[in-house]
Parts: structure tokens; C-alpha cells; sequence
């Protein structure tokens, strides 16, 4: 099962790797997403998953979105 705060670290780690590893906070990954604070605090409460917002985040990072969500290796695909 697809995991939100698994899902979110991921993402962290890719905004922290653009901004020299700092500790990166709900704030900045909302913003990340192109979600506001509000809303993504109510997410993350709940556990769901904005699917796509994570795709266009993505698409705009040119990272693989089967890593994002399954932890899943390009050479695995």
C-alpha cells in the first residue's frame, strides 16, 4: 500500500537536493506541489495523496514518477 508520509520524504529529498540539503518543512514541500499550507496540513492529516500534483511536480522535476510513488528504480521499469 502506497504510504503518504514514504511518498513525502521522497519529495523532500528532492527539493532538499536543489537547496543544499536543508531541512526541508511541510511549507515548502506544499509549495513544491502547488498546494497551499492549508490544504496540504488537511492532506497530510488525512493520508491522501494528491496524485496529481505529485505527477506535475514529476513532470517538472523530470524525475520518474514510479520512484515517487513505489520507490521503484528507472532500470526496474
Amino acid at each position: 500500500m502506497i504510504q503518504f508520509n514514504e511518498i513525502m520524504q521522497r519529495i523532500e529529498e528532492v527539493i532538499a537536493a536543489g537547496n543544499d540539503n536543508r531541512r526541508i518543512y511541510n511549507k515548502e514541500i506544499a509549495q513544491a506541489l502547488n498546494l497551499t499550507p492549508e490544504y496540504f496540513a488537511v492532506i497530510k492529516k488525512r493520508g491522501k495523496i494528491p496524485y496529481e500534483a505529485i505527477a506535475t511536480f514529476c513532470r517538472n522535476r523530470k524525475i520518474s514518477i514510479n520512484w515517487v510513488l513505489f520507490e521503484q528504480k528507472p532500470q526496474k521499469l
